[in-house]
């Protein structure tokens, strides 16, 4: 492993960049949502079979957020543990990183999904999916939503974008465990020291469950978790190609 010096004056580059261009677009989504132009809707990544899907969405999601919170947290981890990655690494490096865990955090996404899209059509009628597809959209705009229970989530399915840098910053929280699995990390809940190769292991089991189950409120688990893979792919990938990787 390389030493490193925690950079405390300042920011390294592509972190400093990607955190000011994420605060800048929320700052223009909101703007624009006051003028009548959701950006989630044409920014957001959609669901690849519907209407609203577009290639480049794959990219621009990962500098949407739902609100002040979801940019701060997101935001917060990327100062925390890609500095350090990036003090390590260099930019050029980082950067392949970051984006690499994104889109492979949309990857793991957009086929869980696909999986979903599947088990629903298979219990509709074609006349049921037509009509999703031709009137969902419209519908779903009025904050309504159809009123047989699969048709509603095929619905949602189809137009609820996911918006977020969350997979390519638990890549990069992956990543951080990896590099420096003994270092000991203190958390506010509960108060209590914990190396970093723990935390990890526990945020992972933790999204695992909760996409499994369904459960944990409405946070695509499954993008934390593709980029937490392709993290640990891409690591091991260069580790098995590069001298001296770490």
């Amino acid at each position: 492993m390389q030493n490193y010096r925690p950079v405390l004056g300042n920011i390294p580059p592509v972190v400093k960049n990607l955190i000011i261009i994420n605060v800048i677009m929320l700052l223009i989504t909101y703007v624009m949502g006051m003028r009548g132009v959701d950006l989630h809707s044409l920014l957001g990544l959609h669901f690849f079979l519907s209407p609203e899907f577009r290639p480049y969405q794959l990219v621009t999601h990962l500098f949407m957020h739902g609100d002040f919170w979801h940019l701060f947290f997101n935001m917060f981890a990327l100062w925390m543990f890609g500095r350090v990655l990036e003090s390590v690494w260099g930019p050029r490096r980082f950067f392949i990183y970051y984006f690499v865990t994104g889109l492979g955090a949309a990857t793991l996404h957009l086929f869980v999904n696909f999986l979903e899209f599947q088990s629903v059509v298979s219990r509709l009628s074609p006349e049921q999916v037509d009509m999703v597809m031709r009137e969902g959209g419209a519908i779903f705009q009025q904050g309504r939503n159809f009123n047989d229970e699969l048709m509603g989530r095929l619905n949602l399915l189809m137009n609820i974008p996911t918006v977020g840098a969350s997979g390519a910053v638990y890549g990069v929280l992956l990543g951080f465990g990896m590099l420096f699995p003994n270092t000991q990390l203190f958390l506010l809940f509960p108060p209590i020291p914990i190396k970093a190769k723990y935390f990890v292991i526990g945020y992972g089991l933790m999204e695992l469950y909760f996409g499994f189950t369904n459960t944990g409120g409405n946070i695509a688990h499954f993008a934390h978790l593709g980029g937490m893979l392709f993290g640990f792919l891409l690591i091991r990938y260069w580790n098995k190609h590069s001298n001296h990787f770490y």
